[in-house]
């Protein structure tokens, strides 16, 4: 039977480690959520904003017939692509060093519900100031907060092309009547609603997704300005959204948008939607419906207080009851053999570029998560099929054979290695065959390629 501190480490965080005992209690285990919220190191919009318009100037400079533009476009992007290679690093620094881990989950998870995605340098960098500024900041506090954040920070803006979004009836539209005609888009407000907040199937209209999307236009992103909000591209007039109503006769203002997003986060539909991607996430693919119920309720009672759920899911004695029902996604998993071969976060990012891309950005990718770019606006999938495929088990493998070296020239023994990295919860078969690994690469890939340490 497993130990609460080895089920906070391995249900929680991101493992046990070799460099720090795991979580004695649910305040240690809070502890690391407070730290990771605490945490303001990493790339900001300014550092996307600066790098968009430098490449707007030396575009400009290479169509006026400047020889020199295209090289200097070239290490701009490079310049910039480090940036967003270095800021992985910190998050995979992070993960390796915490006690706990169950802040850096946390950051995943919930930078995972509040996906943005895209391949351009500039965008990437966003995405990455998305995690930092919107997303950190938040995973301990009101998820009101955390929504308007995410909802409202320009990478989210860009990515659900909120941007192009005009109110039909908008001083913007009338003046440009009969030009580049702008239209009313709808996917923020959409995605607001189906993946952020109430959930598909929850109780609410086409209807209710379109008045939305009129009560968000006004939002958008220009790397010239750093406005957010333009009322000149809000349509006016009253807007009624789940039979509440907004903006009434006043202006179009940003704080019309941070009222329906403090009643969409207090409908019993987000309660119940948040509740169960949690226990998803954290419990089971099939997740006890008693479980859901506690966190909604209180998630209810508290006003939408993630503290006192994240308080709640630490408690809870399902972490115990559907031991290793849930399969590390690929990052868990590099960040969990990692932490398990004691390799710290200062060794990480000390790491050259080509090692980084190499050892933990190429193998990730193999295993089927690319870095920050899951295919579509619902994130990454959950269920354990989707991740124990045939390419994705042997790309694991392969990283077992030959990475762990890499980091460590002299290897740890693989019986003491597998103590390290399980704990009391190593099987007995797992038990049985590392002593008969032939060589000690053999016997490290045995433990990091079982059911044991794939399965939390």
């Amino acid at each position: 039977m497993a130990t609460y501190p080895e089920l906070a480490a391995i249900r929680l965080g991101y493992g046990l480690s070799a460099q720090t005992p795991p979580p004695a209690g649910r305040d240690e285990v809070l502890a690391s959520v407070r730290r990771a919220a605490a945490d303001a190191d990493g790339v900001t919009m300014a550092a996307a904003r600066n790098g968009q318009s430098r490449l707007r100037k030396l575009s400009k400079k290479r169509k006026n017939g400047d020889k020199t533009a295209a090289e200097a476009i070239k290490k701009q992007r490079q310049s910039l692509s480090l940036l967003v290679l270095r800021d992985t690093q910190r998050r995979y620094a992070r993960a390796v060093d915490d006690p706990g881990g169950f802040g850096e989950r946390l950051v995943q998870f919930w930078a995972d519900h509040f996906t943005v995605s895209g391949t351009d340098v500039v965008r990437r960098v966003m995405i990455s100031s998305h995690v930092n500024e919107a997303i950190r900041p938040h995973i301990g506090g009101r998820f009101a907060d955390l929504m308007f954040a995410a909802e409202t920070h320009p990478c989210m803006l860009v990515y659900l092309n909120q941007n192009n979004s005009v109110g039909p009836n908008s001083p913007l539209a009338k003046q440009r009547k009969g030009k580049n005609k702008l239209g009313l888009n709808e996917n923020l407000a959409r995605e607001m609603i189906e993946l952020h907040s109430l959930g598909v199937g929850a109780d609410y209209t086409q209807k209710d997704v379109r008045q939305l999307a009129k009560l968000l236009t006004g939002l958008t992103y220009s790397s010239e300005h750093g406005d957010i909000f333009l009322a000149e591209r809000a349509e006016p007039g009253e807007v009624t959204v789940l039979g509440q109503s907004y903006r009434g006769d006043g202006p179009p203002k940003l704080d019309d948008i941070r009222a329906v997003i403090e009643d969409l986060s207090r409908n019993p539909a987000t309660a119940q939607h948040l509740a169960r991607k949690l226990v998803t996430h954290f419990i089971s693919d099939d997740p006890p419906q008693s479980l859901v119920d506690r966190l909604a309720g209180t998630y209810t009672d508290t006003d939408g207080d993630l503290s006192a759920v994240n308080a709640a899911l630490a408690d809870s004695p399902e972490l115990a009851e559907h031991f290793r029902e849930k399969v590390k996604q690929p990052f868990e998993f590099i960040v969990a053999s990692l932490r398990s071969l004691g390799v710290t976060g200062e060794e990480i990012m000390a790491l050259k570029p080509k090692q980084v891309r190499q050892w933990l950005e190429f193998p990730l990718t193999g295993m089927g998560q690319k870095w920050a770019r899951p295919a579509g606006p619902d994130g990454w999938p959950e269920a354990a099929d989707d991740w124990i495929t045939p390419q994705g088990l042997a790309a694991r493998i392969e990283w077992a054979m030959n990475v762990p070296q890499k980091f460590r020239k002299k290897l740890p023994d693989p019986r003491q290695f597998m103590q390290t990295a399980l704990g009391e919860t190593a099987s007995e078969p797992l038990q049985w065959a590392v002593p008969k690994a032939e060589t000690t690469r053999d016997g490290i890939a045995i433990v990091l390629a079982s059911v044991d340490f794939n399965r939390r």
